[in-house]
């Protein structure tokens, strides 16, 4: 349902954050900037409940492992933690700029909506193919299977379930409470980012309780070491640590997947903003945690840094405490996905880019959240899904730098967006955002750089599709019409 006109009177240029636009262009013409509110009735998702989407959505497995391989470059517990504080920065540099999009266009549908409104609809079109190919799916999949991987030390030593069943089932339980009401799907994942928080605030008071017995420091240098060694780290050592840390900051924009059910524009900018703050604060505590209680020589170069200073700290029962929360943290991302994801999908059918039966009347999309659970199952199937992360991130990272980038496009018909923070929120954040993904995106193809081969093909396919799908619309409208 489109929303009434705002009674505040405005210029042919100006547009109001209530205010409707009527999108009267057809597929290949791009649409001026629209905001669209459901009744209050199908807007039941808070900012307190949005919040906790974002928290489900960036608290994952990155925050639990990152830190071993961080000290193993940057050999210093804080140099470590300044790359944390950076890459904290630059994920709430994002979540202000997508806060200023959210308030001019309040839909479901993220990078894919505000690409295909503000840039061209084939732009839009590639954000959401890069959305339904890897970025949900992939995600969701591999943290289902991360989950899995912690959880089974817990079973009892009979279990013998085969690969991948835990995983399976956490994929099946968190499309079962998305799928049929909005309001149990939010519940569910709710009391799941609490449990979490919860269990992380134990695990830091443990610590603080115990801190006269951490162990931490620099690495030491041998005698004998390479002189790259003696020296420490270089600014493309930190550049590379911020790079990957970067990665476990993203979902700092979740909240503009279900932009349409929320309770308004700045509701969702709010609570992006919020939300990100919050997990930086909780990143830096537990990495500080992490690098500063167990001895540093123990966690270099480690993949469970987090067990190994729980155990340091508290021992095994401590280390099993963290791993439970590990697993329900997990589980959010799960969550969080099959909540988001299909909001996307759902849209792109909306306006002909998938087929209409993936297009929703009324909140939830059933059918795309359905399609986003059978899909993240068999990803699930299918070994090596660990490799595909890089390529998954340098996509979704390039993705939401261009989205951020229409900030700037100013064209007739299509001001910026000038929204209340000032130049801070509206042209410094923005700026910062985009020209640091693209520094970091660029030097990730530096290292590999085979990592282009995936990224053109998914923009080649995506735009294969983008314009056959485009050809069989023009083609069905041209039959629809009446005969001279």
């Amino acid at each position: 349902m489109m929303s009434q006109p705002s009674p505040t009177q405005t210029t042919p240029d100006q547009t109001t954050p209530d205010q409707t636009t009527p999108d009267q262009t057809t597929p290949d013409q791009t649409t001026p900037d629209q905001t669209t509110h459901p009744p209050n009735a199908a807007r039941p998702i808070s900012t307190i409940s949005l919040s906790l989407l974002v928290v489900a959505s960036m608290i994952g497995a990155g925050v639990y492992t990152t830190s071993g391989f961080a000290m193993a470059d940057l050999r210093d517990p804080s140099v470590v933690l300044a790359a944390w504080a950076v890459g904290g920065v630059i994920a709430i540099c994002g979540a202000v700029s997508f806060g200023q999009l959210t308030q001019h266009i309040t839909d479901n549908g993220g990078e894919y909506l505000y690409l295909s409104r503000r840039l061209h609809p084939a732009a839009g079109f590639l954000a959401g193919w890069v959305s339904m190919l890897a970025g949900f799916t992939g995600a969701a999949a591999f943290a289902a299977l991360a989950m899995e991987s912690y959880a089974t030390p817990l079973l009892p030593a009979s279990s013998d379930l085969p690969p991948g069943t835990l995983a399976i089932v956490v994929v099946l339980v968190a499309t079962t409470m998305h799928c049929f009401r909005t309001e149990p799907g939010v519940w569910f994942q709710n009391t799941l980012v609490t449990a979490k928080l919860t269990m992380l605030a134990g695990f830091v008071m443990a610590a603080l309780w115990r801190i006269d017995s951490w162990q931490g420091g620099p690495v030491p240098t041998a005698v004998d070491a390479p002189t790259a060694e003696t020296l420490g780290p270089g600014p493309l050592d930190f550049a590379t640590t911020v790079m990957w840390i970067s990665l476990s900051y993203s979902g700092f924009n979740a909240a503009i997947y279900v932009a349409g059910e929320s309770t308004g524009g700045r509701s969702v900018a709010r609570s992006m903003v919020i939300a990100t703050t919050v997990v930086t604060a909780i990143y830096l505590t537990l990495n500080a945690i992490f690098v500063l209680a167990p001895p540093p020589q123990s966690i270099v170069g480690q993949g469970d840094v987090a067990a190994i200073a729980a155990r340091s700290i508290g021992g095994d029962s401590l280390a099993t405490l963290i791993r439970i929360a590990i697993c329900i943290g997990l589980a959010t991302s799960v969550s969080s996905i099959l909540m988001a994801g299909p909001r996307v999908y759902a849209k792109m059918a909306d306006d002909g880019n998938l087929p209409k039966f993936f297009a929703a009347d009324s909140p939830p999309p059933t059918r795309s959240i359905v399609l986003q659970g059978i899909a993240i199952i068999a990803l699930v199937m299918i070994s090596g899904l660990q490799s595909l992360l890089s390529y998954l991130s340098l996509t979704l990272s390039l993705s939401a730098a261009a989205t951020v980038a229409t900030l700037a496009i100013n064209r007739p018909g299509r001001p910026a967006a000038k929204y209340l923070g000032g130049v801070l929120a509206s042209v410094v954040c923005p700026a910062v955002f985009v020209t640091i993904t693209l520094s970091l995106a660029t030097l990730t193809l530096s290292h590999d750089p085979t990592q282009a081969i995936g990224l053109v093909a998914t923009i080649a396919t995506g735009g294969i599709g983008y314009r056959w799908i485009n050809r069989s619309r023009n083609q069905r409208q041209r039959n629809d019409r009446p005969s001279p």
